[in-house]
């Protein structure tokens, strides 16, 4: 049983290295399959690392009275924490909101020199408040309108950050969707393309596998060698992508991050190095594998 099976491998190595150019064209289409794969994978953290970044700024701000205490707030948020909408609070103390605006506007003198005319502080204590859905910011703003806490509350800003909120939460959308449609449209394209690009190298070898058939040479045995060299084909294709995607990232990495602060797609590789390679590794290995099997029933039945 060895014996057979390392006939079997010798036979699809032999298939693999004497028809060159078919090998080439089958391990190229095997790279670009396996490129899109990988590329759809990155797609995704980074979608993902972009869906985040868009709902960190997706919030509404609820600003206290001046002469309500801290406590008074804290025990409020402890209240707001119940809500099962309310995803994450962050209390801002009227010092640390004019802590904020002088780091943040230090180098406008206008703004400096109107600050110090005030002779006060003008801010407000304040909760920034962040849903998990966009629907959701209308019933934690109506929280707010209930009796116990009306009478603490200034100013809630939802009507006013409403259009942003929708609009982030629709982009996040639809960056969700659009990830989704491309993943089955390239799945589809790269199934058809490879299945016929390994039919047509099979075809080259139609003649021979007539004869193995008249000399009553079992399927199993027949179809062991194209399944290796689709084998074969996939694991030269994982190599050479894999080789791609490493000094694609390397090198864009550095350009990205400058568009999207700690968004680096090397270390993203990097991290995800062995998944990366068992996504590659299955694609690679299992189209060839698969379209061979499907490519060579044909010849099989006749």
């Amino acid at each position: 049983m060895f014996t057979t099976f390392k006939r079997i491998f010798k036979s699809g190595w032999n298939s693999f290295s004497r028809d060159g150019e078919l090998a080439a064209a089958t391990v190229f289409i095997l790279v670009l399959s396996i490129f899109l794969i990988t590329s759809l994978f990155l797609f995704r953290g980074i979608s993902q690392f972009l869906i985040s970044l868009l709902e960190e700024k997706a919030d509404i701000s609820v600003y206290f009275k001046e002469e309500v205490t801290e406590e008074d707030i804290l025990n409020l948020k402890e209240e707001l924490a119940k809500i099962p909408e309310v995803k994450e609070i962050k209390y801002v103390s009227r010092e640390k909101a004019l802590a904020e605006f002088i780091q943040r506007h230090k180098d406008n003198p206008v703004l400096m020199t109107s600050l110090e005319e005030i002779g006060r502080n003008p801010f407000l204590a304040s909760l920034n408040v962040r849903a998990f859905e966009t629907i959701q910011y209308q019933a934690i703003s109506n929280f707010f309108e209930n009796p116990p806490f009306k009478n603490l509350v200034e100013k809630v800003d939802y009507y006013q950050r409403k259009p942003v909120i929708e609009r982030i939460f629709f982009l996040t959308s639809t960056i969700n969707r659009t990830g989704i449609f491309l993943s089955i449209v390239l799945a589809v394209v790269v199934i058809l393309v490879t299945f016929n690009t390994i039919r047509l190298a099979i075809y080259n070898s139609g003649e021979e596998i007539k004869i193995q058939r008249l000399v009553g040479a079992p399927n199993w045995f027949i179809q062991g060698p194209f399944l290796v060299q689709g084998a074969i084909s996939g694991i030269f294709a994982t190599l050479i992508c894999l080789a791609i995607f490493s000094l694609i990232c390397w090198i864009l990495s550095p350009k990205i991050e400058i568009f999207f602060p700690g968004l680096n797609i090397f270390q993203f590789f990097v991290s995800n190095f062995w998944t990366i390679l068992l996504i590659q590794l299955a694609t690679g290995v299992g189209l060839g594998v698969i379209s061979s099997a499907i490519a060579i029933r044909k010849y099989l039945k006749v």
